[in-house]
């Protein structure tokens, strides 16, 4: 295991504290939240304050704080941002076409681009998009006759204000408020788990969360980090092993990295990895199927690989995309993490424009963090580290897909394996939840079609410079996948928080099969994974 980012001497004493002021933990057993957001506030406003002995909240504030760290001066204080945000999309709406063929997919790319549109997801069977309802009208000259749209999200402003999470008469979240209260913490740490999934979570609190994770389960926990962000957010990563033979008391070995967070937006994929981070590291020496996985194989979790956009959506803009970094045209900044990577790389192909949200910069790792994460899963390899698996999870639209991003002239290697897996992973998540997830190439338009390496007609989205060829390519990661998370379009990026539980279980069942196919399904695991299946359904 790497050193950890921050040297908890005092562990010993602080422990002794944490056991006064925490419950044990016992099992990673999370149940779906019931919560609602109307009437959220009234409730955890109505709850009593309850107080300590000074000397008592004194070593317990102590011992919080050598754990999380402390506050950094420009952290803005509450988990809300300013209600006149709520303004920002009052006439927004989001609008759905069923795109037929690539003469439409050809018009309404060249339509996106005029108009600078905020294209939401597209698929084989629909392209959706965030406009004024003054646009509408305006879009359609544009376009086919025959290309129509319906309305998905007719009022977005109300949708983006539902997100946030509930806070208390302190302007903290339910979160913070339970943390810093030790009196308010149940009998077991399985309630931190259950509040922390409870709502969305800010960058600050994740961060904290990370650290206490770590002091928690020093044995199996690593927190480091990849480098920092454009802004000089440090981007955090917990490595997760368990090591079981003296032979394997250190050094590098088969890595598993799971991602979230690339697009600011896109906060399910954020709150997923940690609900995998959690879930992984509290079963172990619980549950037969993580353990050997842990025993075999490191895993590595970067929940926020986008800190600077991810904080951005908290405090100004709950839809923004990219990241933060400043482009060449001074009004519109950030760049697309997913088009930022060497591999496919294309300037024809690419959007040029650095206000279109697809924007990747004028040049392969213009952007910092896809370039610190490159050099950070290069330092890996030439230490001895081989990635065998990726999981870069985004949202929205429920599919699984494979490489090649930039092109579909081309077959990797390994097609039919890869293949093989998506489909297990995405079988699992229909056994253990009933939600279906589509398989298919990442390379795959708005028109399921081959596309040839002379395709005159544009995408609505240009593939190359993905994370996922990179890996796949450059690191030779056999199995890499981006995953779209919930749902198909009835919230889009802003999925409410009940959903966080649902699909952080359907994903762990995911990432159990993952496990058991890379440990070579001897039949042991299999039993106990399908049989986990069943007992969850249940």
């Amino acid at each position: 295991m790497r050193s950890p980012v921050r040297t908890l001497a005092t562990l010993p004493a602080v422990a002794l504290v944490l056991a006064a002021t925490f419950p044990t933990i016992s099992g990673a057993g999370i149940q779906p939240s019931q919560s609602q957001y109307e009437g959220a506030d009234a409730r955890a406003a109505a709850e009593p304050t309850r107080h300590t002995f000074p000397l008592l909240k004194w070593l317990r504030d102590t011992a919080v704080e050598v754990v999380f760290g402390t506050p950094s001066a420009g952290t803005k204080g509450g988990s809300r941002p300013d209600p006149a945000l709520e303004s920002r999309y009052r006439n927004d709406v989001v609008v759905r076409f069923n795109v037929t063929n690539s003469e439409e997919e050809a018009a309404l790319a060249s339509a996106a681009g005029q108009m600078f549109l905020d294209v939401w997801a597209f698929t084989p069977q629909y392209v959706d998009v965030r406009l004024g309802k003054d646009d509408v009208s305006a879009l359609l000259t544009l376009l086919p006759k025959a290309l129509q749209p319906s309305v998905l999200i007719p009022d977005v402003a109300a949708a983006v204000w539902a997100t946030y999470p509930s806070t208390t008469a302190t302007g903290k979240s339910r979160f913070e408020s339970t943390v810093v209260d030790a009196a308010k913490l149940k009998t077991s740490l399985d309630g931190v788990g259950n509040i922390f999934f409870e709502d969305y979570q800010t960058l600050t609190v994740i961060t904290s969360w990370m650290r206490l994770l770590e002091a928690m389960f020093p044995s199996i926990v690593n927190m480091t980090t990849i480098g920092k962000s454009y802004e000089g957010r440090d981007v955090y990563a917990l490595r997760v092993g368990g090591r079981k033979s003296e032979g394997e008391a250190s050094g590098p070995r088969k890595t598993i990295l799971i991602t979230g967070g690339l697009h600011g937006r896109e906060w399910i994929s954020t709150s997923t990895a940690n609900y995998l981070l959690w879930s992984v590291i509290t079963s172990y020496d619980k549950e037969p199927m993580i353990t050997k996985l842990l025993d075999h194989f490191d895993m590595v979790f970067i929940p926020v690989l986008n800190p600077d956009g991810y904080e951005y959506t908290w405090q100004s803009d709950r839809l923004w995309r990219k990241s933060r970094q400043q482009t060449k045209m001074r009004f519109c900044r950030g760049l697309d993490l997913d088009h930022a990577f060497s591999y496919g790389w294309d300037a024809r192909k690419l959007q040029t424009d650095p206000c279109s949200e697809s924007y990747g910069g004028d040049e392969p790792f213009q952007a910092v963090e896809a370039s610190n994460l490159a050099k950070w899963a290069k330092n890996e390899t030439d230490h001895g580290a081989r990635f065998v698996a990726f999981l870069d999870l985004h949202s929205y639209a429920q599919e699984v897909l494979y490489p090649y991003s930039y092109t579909c002239s081309v077959d990797p290697p390994n097609r039919e394996n890869l293949e093989e897996l998506a489909v297990g992973l995405a079988k699992a998540i229909r056994i253990s939840s009933g939600e279906l997830y589509t398989v298919m190439s990442a390379c795959e338009g708005a028109v399921a079609r081959t596309y040839s390496a002379s395709e005159s007609f544009p995408r609505i989205e240009a593939g190359g410079g993905s994370a996922i060829d990179w890996f796949y390519h450059e690191l030779h990661a056999r199995y890499s996948y981006q995953i779209k998370l919930r749902d198909t379009g009835s919230y889009g990026f802003l999925l409410p928080s009940d959903h966080i539980v649902p699909t952080g279980e359907e994903m762990l069942n995911a990432l159990k099969y993952l496990g058991d196919f890379l440990l070579g399904n001897n039949g042991i695991e299999r039993g106990v994974f399908h049989k986990d299946l069943k007992r969850r359904r249940r």
